[in-house]
């Protein structure tokens, strides 16, 4: 019989990439809220500080695709706790062009924040994770598993995620380390809504809101996530309650995955 004492996260030392904005941000705020210690890290400080600020992360200035400021990261989490949990590999962002109008910089400034990130950050904490049967939560996307219009560098950056998550379950978990991936689907971000302020201006649409609802509207639950309900699903992973989970992804779209592209003209026509 399995038991879940100590299930929760409190005391847990966590380490979130991408920790200033959006989800990274939520994810910080919900291990906080059940007593964990996090590292919030990043290359921009004011968003850093804010979050910091507003949760009592530890904030870490540092490219986590650069393999000695990586380092340097978990050397200074391990000097400050003396240990690391888990992980979450949430940095992101950049490869909004088709393959046609990606130049080499474009396509390595894609493949950098989506994939090297993840990959440097999980290979400079493995050995404190095996040692702790710590946990990996990778972020990727529903542009991991599907392919949305002019994104040639984001898309490819998120598929491949999804192959890290797999490879690290398979090689590492006889050493005790689980790894997870999430593919959200749009989330209220900043920059989702950057996005959707320029969907509006290109649609002629009214609002920010307005965006939202017309790239939702085929959508089951017919809205975006919040960060937060993102944040819940790391926070499971993160967790012993997840405790026999390795290798898998789990999708959070509000069901936009399930959804069968052919037949949505007979919604439209009221069928």
């Amino acid at each position: 019989m399995v038991a879940f004492a100590g299930a929760g996260v409190a005391g847990k030392v966590v380490v979130v990439t991408g920790g200033g904005t959006g989800i990274g941000a939520a994810v910080t705020e919900r291990f906080r809220a059940e007593g964990a210690q996090v590292v919030i890290v990043g290359r921009r400080r004011a968003p850093l500080e804010a979050v910091a600020a507003e949760t009592g992360a530890v904030p870490m200035i540092a490219d986590a695709a650069d393999a000695s400021a990586a380092r340097s990261v978990v050397a200074d989490v391990l000097e400050r706790f003396g240990r690391l949990d888990v992980l979450v590999a949430n940095a992101g962002g950049h490869g909004f062009a088709p393959v046609g109008e990606t130049d080499d910089i474009g396509w390595e400034t894609a493949l950098r924040a989506n994939l090297t990130t993840a990959f440097t950050m999980a290979r400079e904490c493995l050995p404190a994770l095996m040692e702790a049967k710590g946990q990996i939560v990778v972020i990727s996307s529903l542009a991991g598993l599907f392919a949305g219009p002019s994104v040639a560098g984001y898309t490819v950056g998120k598929h491949a995620l999804i192959g890290l998550t797999k490879t690290l379950a398979r090689d590492y978990g006889r050493s005790g380390v689980r790894v997870n991936a999430v593919c959200p689907g749009w989330v209220q971000t900043p920059m989702a809504d950057n996005e959707m302020d320029e969907f509006a201006e290109h649609a002629g649409l009214a609002s920010r809101e307005d965006a939202y609802a017309t790239v939702t509207g085929d959508v089951p639950l017919g809205r975006p996530a919040q960060p937060a309900e993102i944040a819940s699903i790391v926070r499971f992973l993160g967790s012993a309650e997840s405790s026999y989970m390795t290798g898998a992804v789990l999708v959070a779209d509000g069901g936009a995955h399930i959804v069968d592209v052919p037949t949505i003209a007979f919604d439209h026509a009221g069928m």
